[in-house]
């Protein structure tokens, strides 16, 4: 019935962002073995009380308000951990009290999973508290990743009610680099029902509908700033789409099978190294492989304008001591 029986930490589990996991991890199929962990032990209580009055067959939920008991033995951990954005926030408004939570996690990963196989971290600023998390986890890149695909859902869905279209009449779509206001919504290999946006860009009608250069601009505005509107709309930060993609993405890696999305990837080497970004990635028995997005002129500036963005924000995460200088981060973690 379930993919996996092996153990699934989940931390943050007391939150609305952990509990939709825990919930999505067994309705889903994905997992039946988990343990839920959050230090407000009332709420932790409370949510798996209300997941074993579920009544799932065959599930093994646990709560520990003990990372090393949650994490001791886990094969995969999921982190939605962080202060929540609250409305008139940036996701870097999170940074630095975020990252000390990535550096705790990244250490109790290192002291009690460390042979964990597939790590995905959901709090924000997510390519930031990834890239810290992997960095003291000791683990390598290639079991280290983030939550990138809401950006490019929210693109797929923005799309689709432009055109009045079902959403998956829209394929291609994709944001890559920060998950942030700077991030590059790519509009190359976009097909609307078949047709290329550029194509519909020139003018070309789509179920009887046009889209204008500034009509596409305005919905890259929308879909960089999709998680504050949700904020505005509900009086909260998403917390279904990220606990849903969060446990597709772990069926995938589970499955070895193909994830339609971006990840959060570590790149090592080449035009963007040493970030943790978004990018389309591959699972095999080894883990998550990134390629380096590719686009047309205007997309890869872009997303060359959100490497840079991402550089800084590691810089003063550096600056801040919650992570060493690069040159010094292959003494902490040798997988990098």
């Amino acid at each position: 019935m379930y993919r996996t029986a092996r153990k699934v930490a989940v931390m943050g589990a007391a939150g609305a962002i952990g509990s939709n996991v825990v919930q999505d991890l067994l309705s889903c199929g994905v997992a039946s073995r988990i343990a839920m962990y959050d230090p407000y032990e009332p709420g932790l209580k409370g949510a798996a009380e209300e997941i074993l009055h579920c009544a799932y067959p065959d599930a093994d939920v646990s709560w520990t308000t003990d990372a090393a008991e949650a994490l001791t033995d886990a094969s995969y951990v999921i982190s939605s951990g962080g202060a929540p954005r609250k409305e008139g926030m940036t996701r870097e408004d999170l940074l630095l009290g975020n990252c000390e939570i990535a550096r705790q996690l990244g250490r109790d990963i290192r002291a009690h999973a460390p042979n964990a196989e597939f790590v995905i971290i959901v709090f924000n600023p997510a390519d930031i508290t990834g890239l810290v998390t992997l960095v003291h986890s000791g683990l390598s890149p290639s079991c280290v990743t983030t939550l990138a695909a809401l950006d490019s859902t929210r693109l797929r869905a923005a799309l689709a009610q432009h055109f009045d279209l079902l959403p998956d009449a829209v394929t291609g779509c994709a944001t890559f680099g920060g998950h942030g206001e700077k991030m590059a919504v790519f509009k190359d290999g976009i097909e609307v029902a078949g047709v290329p946006l550029a194509e519909i860009l020139a003018g070309r009608a789509v179920n009887g509908r046009t889209m204008s250069p500034d009509e596409w601009n305005a919905i890259k505005d929308r879909v960089r700033n999709g998680g504050a509107a949700i904020i505005k709309l509900r009086g909260r930060s998403s917390f279904q789409s990220p606990a849903h993609q969060s446990v597709a993405m772990l069926k995938a890696r589970i499955e070895c099978s193909a994830y339609p999305w971006p990840c959060g990837a570590y790149f090592a080497d080449g035009p963007y190294a040493h970030v943790m970004m978004a990018a389309p990635v591959t699972f095999s028995t080894l883990g998550m492989t990134a390629a380096v997005p590719d686009g047309d002129d205007e997309d890869v500036a872009a997303l060359q304008d959100s490497y840079r963005h991402l550089c800084s924000l590691r810089d003063e995460v550096i600056r801040a001591g919650l992570l060493p200088p690069v040159a010094d981060w292959t003494s902490l973690n040798p997988n990098l």
